[in-house]
């Protein structure tokens, strides 16, 4: 007599057997988490060889407007990242280059980087226009061992676009997500199933998701700060530190545990994108800003796969670690980016005080996605037609003819914001 046992924590799955275990199947559930390194500024460096070895930051402007999109390796050593105010970081770098957001390019390009994912697998979870997880549990068999397929990942995409991908291989996306980010650029870093402690235990607490400054200081306090000192750390001293949420939060992850599956585009419940800054903002301009990049990239994402949303999200994180989320329905599901930016600029951002204290993440999502868009009768006028017809001409037109060739109207009503951006790591 035999059971079929499936343990959840790391999705083994064998059989028993009543007069000997008998291990017949292992199969750990194995991620990649794909980075694009530098993203923007890499893209502009491909295309303009001269800009190799120089300072190079894109978004904003020369005069000092707007914020930072990204900044390519040589910026960033002068103190330069993604989100900072461009005055500032011109003070930084006062030699840095330059250079406009082009958005519909690099979103071409992330199309193409798109296509070689899914030559490995069906399970590619977008995060931005610059990373993924990719789940190739099922691909092993014709591809190769997970890590196998991270090297194949990362030899085609510089092959095919002359770009750089740095690439962590883990059993979860926790693990995964900051193994990607220990050596890059190019970097390409393993962990294993039997190796998660050792692997989680010398890095700084800073290295989990949510831990900013405020929250790093608070642990400090109490003795922790490595990942190992916060792993023997009890239970009941976090939860009087951080309240249960967040102490169980810190605790699992510290563990190395995350029970998130990867999940399309096309079959999640919702999308959305978020922005965890590497210093906390206090600017509500910068804010604004990368919210607006934020929508775009959402809704773009809705439009690729022709999804509609009906509830708009607003998730604000501050530097004390409280996390604030609001939602807003709208009358009639939308992939519109004006409708979307509506809703976030005059009915969710009122209902968020910006100034409270410093803000470490800010988010934007849809959710209640659906592939058709019923909408109610009204008598007056209905443009929301005419916008989604201007959002596939605009997407259309910056394909072809790069992001300078339209830009939108939400964008100049929105009080010269600059140019969207994504999340850059």
């Amino acid at each position: 007599m035999r059971w079929a046992v499936k343990l959840p924590d790391h999705q083994l799955q064998y059989v028993i057997s009543v007069n000997r275990l008998s291990l017949l199947k292992v199969s750990w559930t194995v991620i990649l988490h794909v980075d694009m390194d530098a993203f923007y500024a890499s893209v502009e460096e491909r295309d303009r060889p001269e800009l190799v070895g120089k300072p190079v930051i894109v978004g904003g402007s020369r005069e000092g407007r707007g914020v930072v999109s990204a900044a390519n390796y040589v910026a960033r050593q002068y103190g330069v990242h993604s989100a900072l105010p461009m005055v500032t970081a011109l003070r930084y770098c006062p030699r840095a280059i330059v250079l406009p957001v082009r958005m519909e390019h690099y979103a071409a390009i992330s199309r193409q980087i798109r296509e070689i994912f899914h030559r490995y697998t069906p399970l590619v979870e977008p995060l931005s226009l610059d990373e993924a997880f990719l789940d190739v549990r099922g691909s092993e068999t014709l591809f190769g061992s997970a890590a196998e397929i991270g090297h194949r990942i990362q030899s085609d995409i510089w092959n095919e676009t002359r770009l750089v991908a740095s690439i962590g291989v883990a059993p979860n996306k926790f693990l995964a997500k900051i193994a990607s980010d220990l050596e890059k650029p190019n970097g390409f870093v393993e962990v294993t199933a039997n190796g998660i402690q050792q692997f989680l235990n010398p890095l700084p607490v800073k290295r989990i998701w949510g831990v900013g400054k405020r929250a790093e200081e608070m642990l400090a306090k109490i003795g922790v700060t490595t990942i190992e000192q916060l792993c023997k750390t009890p239970l009941a001293s976090l939860r009087q530190c951080f309240g249960d949420s967040t102490a169980n939060h810190l605790h699992e992850l510290a563990h190395g545990r995350d029970s998130r599956s990867v999940v399309p585009d096309r079959e999640a419940r919702s999308i959305s994108n978020e922005t965890t800054f590497p210093i906390d903002v206090t600017d509500v301009d910068v804010l604004r800003s990368c919210l607006l990049g934020l929508t775009e990239q959402v809704s773009r994402r809705l439009r690729r796969h022709q999804l509609y949303g009906r509830t708009v999200h607003l998730k604000v994180r501050y530097s004390d670690f409280r996390t604030l989320s609001r939602a807003h329905s709208l009358p009639n599901p939308s992939h519109s980016t004006s409708e979307i930016w509506d809703a976030v600029s005059e009915h969710l951002l009122p209902r968020v005080d910006l100034h409270a204290q410093p803000v470490r993440l800010v988010g934007v999502g849809l959710s209640s996605l659906g592939t058709t868009r019923e909408r109610q009768k009204t008598l007056f006028d209905d443009h929301s037609e005419r916008d989604s017809e201007i959002d596939s001409a605009t997407d259309a037109i910056r394909e072809k003819f790069g992001g300078g060739a339209i830009q939108r109207g939400s964008t100049f009503s929105s009080k010269r914001k600059p140019d969207d951006r994504g999340h850059e790591m």
